[in-house]
């Protein structure tokens, strides 16, 4: 998602490096590209020309600090734009006052609102809110049949009364069990259609006006580009929208969606779907999307997702054993699938700053050697895992976890390799921190960050996974002897 924007971005404060100021003569160049960019990721028209206009009306005649290049002014303008046209800052959900919380979700078909409304009764559960599913879309086939699957997969209640009621019925009796039974909040999962029609319309009236509620989400999916700017003020119009919610953004949209709802409807984007899985939905903040449109990852999205998934208890765990060297095996696989929990490789190093630059090819790559190594790991003995010294003195045992996991004693043989002196790195990374990397520490679920991801221990261009290439990722042949383990040194107290 918005690589190609990415790219046209840095594009267009190339021709701002080396001068003195921003002028209206060298600003034009660089306003034509982001004008090109914005057009190209699909925004809509009328809300590209505010964005350059804004930005020139900024740019020119900005006063550049000591130490501050004109063409990192310029990104800051543009940062700054990108976040005000996206909304400024996060939008909470509506909270009633009196009995549940009623959110309708709506949108066109094909959009992803069945999962969407599983996907936000999930992620309110998670905030220990008791939700209800309400099932009122009677007219796609197995909706409602989706709808109670996702529930009992996420332990959420749904609530149906079948095909054959009004869907404006089904909203009211399921608000009524809600406020009956204690719920806090009550989601309704309405019908889509192919496209915008005066019945859709006339019944999505019907339903709010039966369920009175207190958030109307409309549901986008993002890969429609700036007809999402059409479908926003049509539903905004005849139905009044307070929010939205943008799906798909792990595919292959280019962004025009989230740059253009705001400004059409004034209506804010609340949460943004970016996976298949249940769990893939986030709140959404326009300063880390603009960030990360512009390149600069989003540390603060990685950390939730981390904090979200690790224990503090196994964060000190982890970083007692990466000081000890004693890391293992079954270490790492505990690491890797804690990254399958967090999201895909590509997903997550995109967010970390300056890795957005990292070929996808490569990065699927990286992501089959780690199903490779799964797999041999997965065919050592206990004993194998929890010492790897075990593998690098007895060839046999090498040659067995080949043959059982389909791969070659070669293959084997560079995974122990890369392994010991990946651990070794992690090892002096844990003690003394990575260059370069300052404010990084501590992170939950990233063990001496200074030491990297968890199972990714600082590996710069990918290097240092058993593997995946990169230092400590090249080497083959015969595995190493186990490292020794480093000396004490005398701290200041004792010089």
């Amino acid at each position: 998602m918005f690589d190609e924007l990415s790219q046209r971005f840095e594009d267009a404060v190339k021709g701002l490096r080396g001068q003195a100021a921003i002028s209206e003569t060298n600003v034009d160049g660089a306003l034509k590209e982001v004008r090109r960019a914005l057009l190209e990721a699909d925004v809509s028209l009328p809300v590209v020309k505010e964005f350059v206009e804004e930005v020139r009306r900024k740019a020119v005649g900005a006063e550049v600090v000591r130490g501050v290049s004109p063409d990192q002014k310029f990104i800051q303008l543009v940062h700054e734009q990108l976040v005000d046209t996206m909304g400024g800052a996060n939008a909470p959900l509506a909270r009633a006052t009196d009995g549940p919380t009623v959110i309708l979700m709506a949108g066109l078909q094909g959009a992803g609102k069945t999962t969407a409304t599983a996907k936000l009764g999930l992620h309110l559960k998670e905030q220990g809110r008791r939700a209800l599913l309400v099932a009122a879309d009677v007219y796609r086939p197995a909706a409602i049949d989706q709808l109670q699957t996702l529930g009992r997969q996420i332990g959420v209640e749904v609530f149906s009364l079948g095909k054959d009621a009004k869907p404006e019925a089904i909203a009211a009796a399921g608000v009524a069990k809600g406020r009956d039974e204690g719920f806090d909040t009550v989601l309704v999962d309405t019908a889509g259609r192919l496209q915008i029609d005066a019945s859709m319309m006339e019944e999505m009236v019907r339903i709010r006006e039966a369920a009175t509620p207190d958030e109307v989400l409309l549901v986008v999916d993002s890969m429609i580009g700036q007809e999402a700017a059409e479908l926003t003020r049509a539903f905004h119009e005849q139905v009044g929208i307070t929010g939205a919610v943008l799906t798909k953004l792990d595919g292959d949209s280019r962004g025009g969606a989230a740059l253009s709802i705001r400004k059409v409807s004034g209506a804010p984007i609340k949460f943004i779907g970016t996976g298949e899985k249940v769990e893939a939905l986030q709140p959404f903040h326009p300063e880390r999307m603009a960030s990360r449109i512009l390149g600069m990852g989003d540390v603060l999205t990685l950390v939730e997702k981390a904090t979200k998934e690790v224990e503090l208890a196994d964060v000190e765990k982890m970083q007692r054993k990466l000081q000890e060297a004693s890391f293992d095996f079954s270490d790492f696989v505990q690491q890797m699938r804690l990254i399958k929990r967090m999201g895909s490789l590509g997903g997550l190093m995109k967010l970390i700053p300056g890795m957005n630059k990292i070929d996808d090819g490569m990065l699927r790559q990286g992501e089959s050697q780690l199903k490779r190594i799964e797999a041999m790991i997965g065919s050592m003995t206990e004993a194998e895992r929890r010492q790897p010294e075990l593998l690098a003195s007895q060839p046999s045992r090498r040659r067995r976890i080949a043959a059982g996991s389909g791969h070659t004693p070669a293959d084997v043989d560079k995974v122990l390799t890369d392994f010991q002196k990946m651990r070794g790195f992690m090892q002096q990374m844990s003690r003394g921190g990575m260059p370069g990397m300052p404010g990084m520490g501590g992170f939950p679920g990233m063990p001496g960050m200074g030491g990297g991801l968890p199972g990714m221990g600082g590996m710069p261009g990918m290097g240092g996974m058993p593997g995946m290439g990169g230092p400590g990722g090249r080497s083959g042949g015969k595995p190493p002897r186990p490292p020794k383990p480093a000396k004490k040194r005398k701290g200041f107290g004792q010089l």
